[in-house]
């Protein structure tokens, strides 16, 4: 079998065409432009990166980017506050608080602050369970590129058996629920599973969120799996070794 490659670049700049349409149909029917609201707590370099994409890709779109940089010093109430005021902000459409926050914060309090209606990063409790539950909210961001990502190329899941390398409430077990309301076969595997390769060996499609780099090894996936490497380490890396 002839090897596919799942170009999501490509698929993101569609995406991107896309909602720069979206946005100026809704700045003309409103007369306003919509806001995505990030707040970023501490200097952490790779989270700064993150954000700063973010907010290029607002101003790609025509959307307005409000950043918001907190010092490391934030204490979980003060997080909160900040949270309510952007969740009363008429014009924030949307709310990403950047992950990790600093570990003297109870982010799980925050992330299930922010308004379900402006969640559009899919973090809040509320949100997974009524995706949970079949019900509609905003998926975690990944999770969901995945899911569009292999619609595009007209990849039916349904029946599938699929393996899920991690767990993280971000990324594994939004795209094990994700896979499942597909009507795929779904099992969630971590670092800590036993014989891994086995259960590998048998998927029709295997998604690496594990957080490690090429942690699984391309020797164990079947010929003509689906692979997805949701995985970002230094040099290039994935959580998938394929070479």
């Amino acid at each position: 079998m002839r090897d596919i490659i799942l170009d999501g670049k490509r698929l993101a700049r569609e995406i991107e065409e896309e909602l720069a349409i979206r946005v100026k149909r809704l700045k003309e029917k409103t007369g306003e432009t919509p806001i995505l609201a990030t707040i970023l707590v501490g200097d952490d370099p790779a989270s700064a990166t993150y954000v700063r994409m973010k907010g290029n890709a607002c101003e790609r779109v025509g959307m307005e980017s409000l950043r918001i940089a907190l010092p490391y010093e934030t204490n979980t109430e003060e997080l909160l506050r900040k949270i309510d005021e952007l969740n009363a902000h008429p014009r924030v459409k949307g709310i990403l608080l950047q992950h990790p926050v600093p570990h003297h914060i109870d982010e799980r309090a925050c992330f299930d602050r922010i308004s379900l209606e402006k969640d559009v990063d899919g973090v809040t409790s509320l949100g997974f369970g009524k995706l949970a539950l079949g019900g509609k909210a905003f998926g975690a961001a990944t999770p969901t590129g995945i899911m569009r990502l292999l619609e595009h190329y007209g990849i039916d899941v349904s029946g599938k058996r699929a393996v899920v390398v991690g767990r993280s409430p971000i990324l594994g077990k939004p795209m094990a629920m994700m896979l499942l309301n597909a009507h795929a076969t779904v099992t969630i595997c971590h670092s800590r599973t036993k014989d891994l390769p086995d259960i590998i060996k048998e998927a029709d499609i295997v998604v690496g969120a594990v957080g490690k780099p090429e942690f699984i090894r391309g020797k164990w996936i079947k010929n003509g799996a689906i692979v997805i490497d949701a995985g970002y380490h230094p040099g290039g890396k994935g959580d998938i070794e394929l070479s």
